[in-house]
């Protein structure tokens, strides 16, 4: 180990990763599942792209997952936290290093590598003999709600979090840019889970939109588990064919509903 880290240094580290990653899932998914299953539980439920509501058992399955994967994500943050004592990634402290410009880019260079890397990730995760041991646990979720946003098996859980390590490794980042990046990953994570449709009717074939996923595309993965793979945007499943042959169909079946 560097020197100049302490085993001070790790718990203080630990239980700041940890803290921050907690909160953002708890307020996020809490955001999202106390106004769609709670507050506007009646006037959305028109929209709710399967119509019956997990019981509290599979959400607290959900939760329990979730909140193991904070555990991982302070490993993979302590790691990111070592290499960075020992020079090896591309951390810099002063926005003026590399301008507001570099700043704001690098954000959505971010996005895109992570959109890519998730795609090629899960379809690996998919593979047969990887899927019980990597995958099955977040596909439990058959009928997923805002917790499900981590819900994962642990080593699921290290290739999710280890986006983070490999930007810091490949492009300079500055740490406000990674956090906002992380932020940004975690609302379009519990926006894939919401199990309801939000997006109007066009959405998807929209020369404007069509670019990005829905609600309907992730909730489709959990309930036929081999079609749409990707995260934020829908073009690697659009190159590779992975859509679900049904997609657009039922996406505006379900933008197309009005409350009764």
């Amino acid at each position: 180990m560097d020197k100049h880290i302490t085993i001070q240094d790790l718990i203080h580290r630990s239980i700041r990763i940890f803290s921050i990653s907690t909160a953002r899932y708890l307020i996020l998914a809490g955001i999202a599942y106390l106004l769609f299953y709670v507050i506007w539980k009646e006037k959305w439920t028109h929209k709710k792209i399967q119509e019956r509501f997990p019981d509290k058992t599979r959400i607290w399955f959900e939760f329990k997952y979730s909140m193991l994967n904070m555990l991982i994500f302070v490993i993979t943050g302590l790691f990111v936290f070592y290499m960075s004592s020992l020079g090896y990634n591309k951390f810099y402290k002063h926005i003026a290093d590399y301008g507001w410009g570099y700043f704001f880019i690098s954000i959505i260079i971010m996005i895109f590598m992570h959109d890519t890397y998730f795609y090629w990730m899960h379809r690996f995760m998919h593979i047969k003999a990887l899927y019980p041991y990597v995958h099955k646990v977040h596909h439990q979720s058959i009928n997923p709600t805002p917790w499900a946003a981590f819900s994962f098996h642990p080593l699921e859980g290290f290739l999710e979090a280890a986006i983070v390590p490999i930007i810091t490794l490949l492009i300079p980042v500055h740490p406000a840019a990674l956090f906002i990046f992380i932020l940004f990953s975690t609302m379009l994570n519990v926006l894939g889970h919401l199990g309801f449709e939000i997006y109007p009717k066009g959405f998807t074939k929209s020369k404007w939109m069509w670019w990005n996923n829905t609600s309907t595309h992730h909730n489709m993965h959990h309930h036929y588990f081999d079609y749409n793979y990707g995260l934020y945007f829908n073009i690697w499943d659009r190159l590779m064919g992975t859509n679900h042959p049904q997609y657009h169909e039922t996406f505006e079946e379900m933008a197309s509903r009005n409350k009764s």
